[in-house]
């Protein structure tokens, strides 16, 4: 749970994906599946959840402006640039960072396979990218605990790169959140991370419900790793 403005790395035990992400990130349309591939598909499934370490630090910053084209927060230098953000947390009191991974021994699997087995290379990086949502929706879902606790509520994850907030950021993001140092993330010159299976995201904490979020716990996506309703609530109100 946050604490104040910065919690510490959190780790967390991701024990399935949904297989149809994973078709999904594979290019499947509802062709048939031989039996074989099927099969396939589970193993190689497995021995992700296996290999994979997924952790994710997170911290919060108060809003100290939001203009047309920029939000600046207090207690850092990192600036979100661009109209799409500037929107999207127009009304935040606050906005927690986050970065997910799974870790290097993810990538060390997917050269491995590159050298070996082309095919199962495929499927292990498609349900790689599946677990690595499922690191970020665990973040998130961490972020709506602590919204619910001042009274608040989320916005939907918004990261770098989408719409017209610059992937160039990632650098001060990740400096930011102190992501190198806890999680080994680091940028290449066209800054995508290593390991390559990570993500970052932007969560803005809101006054009143914000729409786009699901309608019922039922549909959620958090809601494995949802600690709001065992107190008799939801991240609704």
């Amino acid at each position: 749970m946050l604490a104040g403005l910065r919690v510490a790395r959190e780790t967390y035990s991701i024990s399935s994906v949904d297989r149809q992400e994973v078709l999904r990130y594979l290019g499947y349309h509802g062709q048939a599946l031989s039996g074989e591939l099927d099969g396939r598909i589970d193993a190689v499934v497995a021995s992700c959840l296996k290999i994979a370490k997924p952790r994710a630090t997170i911290a919060a910053f108060p809003v100290q402006s939001v203009s047309p084209n920029e939000v600046i927060l207090d207690g850092c230098t990192l600036r979100l640039t661009g109209h799409d953000i500037a929107d999207h947390l127009k009304d935040a009191t606050q906005v927690v960072l986050f970065a997910a991974t799974l870790g290097m021994d993810v990538d060390r699997e997917l050269r491995r396979l590159s050298l070996t087995d082309a095919l199962e290379q495929v499927v292990f990086d498609s349900a790689a990218t599946a677990l690595v949502e499922r690191a970020a929706d665990a973040a998130n879902a961490h972020i709506r605990a602590y919204a619910a606790g001042i009274g608040a509520f989320t916005s939907w994850r918004f990261s770098p790169g989408y719409g017209d907030l610059p992937l160039s950021i990632q650098g001060d993001f990740l400096r930011t959140i102190d992501a190198t140092r806890q999680l080994g993330i680091t940028l290449t010159p066209s800054n995508l991370m290593v390991p390559t299976k990570s993500v970052t995201a932007v969560v803005g904490i809101h006054p009143n419900p914000q729409p786009g979020l699901e309608s019922s716990c039922s549909i959620c996506s958090l809601a494995e790793f949802c600690t709001i309703r065992a107190t008799g609530r939801t991240c609704r109100g």
